[in-house]
């Protein structure tokens, strides 16, 4: 399946936006945030001019028709990803929640972590999927190890059988990494972890806005990702659960919507995934989502999917023909998502991106919150750019014409 990125170009309006004196804006930063198309711009309008209520609680019109629009959100995004039962889907404000709310719940009650486990991640992971369990490791003594990545940026599986073991209780490992691209080996690591009892935790937050992902096969016990990267609005996340997992383990945050009953001395929870929900949801962003899946499967994610390939191939391609730039990751488009990070030699990765941006490209400078694989490639910072459905191959060439125009101004 294909489709025309002119036609789908049509649906954002922002990109039809002038920047910098008149430049087009060539926009770059797809892995940082998506932009919006106008059939989920439509929805949230409609939602706060006509529904706009608070859920579950009212019993008027407006109440029950959000609520509606709430929960029918919930079944889309169920589909989408493939999970048992919308009861799985857990709506949080974003992948960061969905990852501290699993590591949170993993300190205490029936699967607590404790001294002697250990708890394993990759070097490659995002912040979000690092701190929370270094945060849960020094508060229950548990030791935390992680997989480290050879020069080509793939996962090093050299010491696959030291890493899980017996005392692995947790393997948190990301799908598409956000600064290298890699798409790693979920399936084979977490079949690895499932032989000795250990639970996997996914961050998605690159792979779920970009390609066909099923929860039912990759093999994973929780699953995050985020609703802004993936066409639908800030401030709405998913983290989706095995059933009988979230049913088992402790709830995150108590108050309002959560509960069963209340008494002074003690409470019970709600049924899932209502007990990992606490106090009004984000319900404008949750409907929202549900446009935004909406308007995925309209385009199929096949054709997202090939269509990225193409352009992070052309993409790599074209990086290679300027002179002193290297991208840190795979270099070819195997196994491969469309965030490119590369280093110019002698031009700082924030100069670089502001001389892009002076030409209208949109890219990111930074760590991207991956510190530690950068230090892994000897760099404190990178310059990334990357794409998604709306990326031409004119704008790859004009990021490759603002490249020349860095080594140009810096010599």
């Amino acid at each position: 399946m294909s489709f025309d990125v002119e036609t789908v170009r049509k649906d954002f309006p922002i990109l039809d936006r002038q920047v910098r004196d008149g430049r087009p804006l060539v926009y770059l930063d797809s892995a940082n945030t998506s932009q919006k198309p106008r059939p989920v711009l439509d929805v949230l309008t409609e939602f706060y001019e006509r529904h706009n209520a608070n859920i579950h609680r009212a019993t008027h019109a407006l109440g029950e028709e959000a609520t509606e629009a709430y929960e029918g959100a919930r079944i889309k995004v169920a589909e989408f990803i493939h999970a048992s039962a919308p009861e799985e889907i857990v709506f949080v404000k974003n992948s960061s929640e969905a990852l501290n709310l699993v590591a949170n719940v993993l300190g205490w009650g029936p699967r607590a972590v404790g001294p002697g486990d250990e708890v394993l991640i990759t070097e490659m992971e995002h912040h979000s999927n690092i701190v929370p369990w270094q945060i849960l490791c020094e508060r229950t003594g548990a030791r935390l190890r992680w997989f480290g990545v050879t020069d080509d940026g793939r996962l090093d599986l050299s010491n696959v059988d030291d890493l899980i073991t017996e005392r692995t209780r947790v393997l948190a490992v990301v799908h598409v990494s956000n600064v290298l691209g890699t798409i790693n080996p979920v399936s084979l690591l977490a079949e690895r972890a499932h032989r000795v009892g250990a639970l996997v935790v996914v961050d998605a937050s690159q792979s779920v806005p970009h390609m066909p992902v099923d929860v039912t096969t990759l093999g994973a016990d929780f699953l995050a990702f985020t609703g802004h990267k993936m066409c639908g609005p800030t401030g709405v996340g998913v983290l989706w659960g095995r059933r009988e997992l979230l049913e088992e383990l402790p709830p995150f945050l108590g108050g309002g919507e959560m509960i069963e009953t209340v008494t002074m001395e003690r409470s019970t929870y709600a049924a899932v995934p209502h007990k990992y929900e606490a106090g009004t949801p984000p319900i404008a962003q949750v409907v929202g989502l549900g446009a935004a899946v909406d308007y995925l499967r309209s385009i199929g994610m096949d054709a997202i999917a090939e269509h990225e390939r193409e352009i992070t191939a052309y993409a790599l391609t074209r990086l290679a023909e300027v002179e002193g730039l290297r991208v840190l990751g795979p270099t070819e488009a195997v196994d491969r998502g469309g965030a490119i990070s590369f280093v110019v030699d002698g031009v700082h990765p924030h100069d670089v991106a502001q001389v892009l941006d002076a030409h209208g490209v949109a890219v990111r400078a930074g760590h991207h919150c991956g510190r530690p694989i950068h230090l892994r490639y000897g760099v404190a910072a990178s310059t990334r750019a990357s794409s998604y459905l709306y990326t031409t191959k004119q704008e790859i060439d004009a990021l490759i014409d603002a490249l020349h125009a860095v080594r140009r101004f810096f010599g």
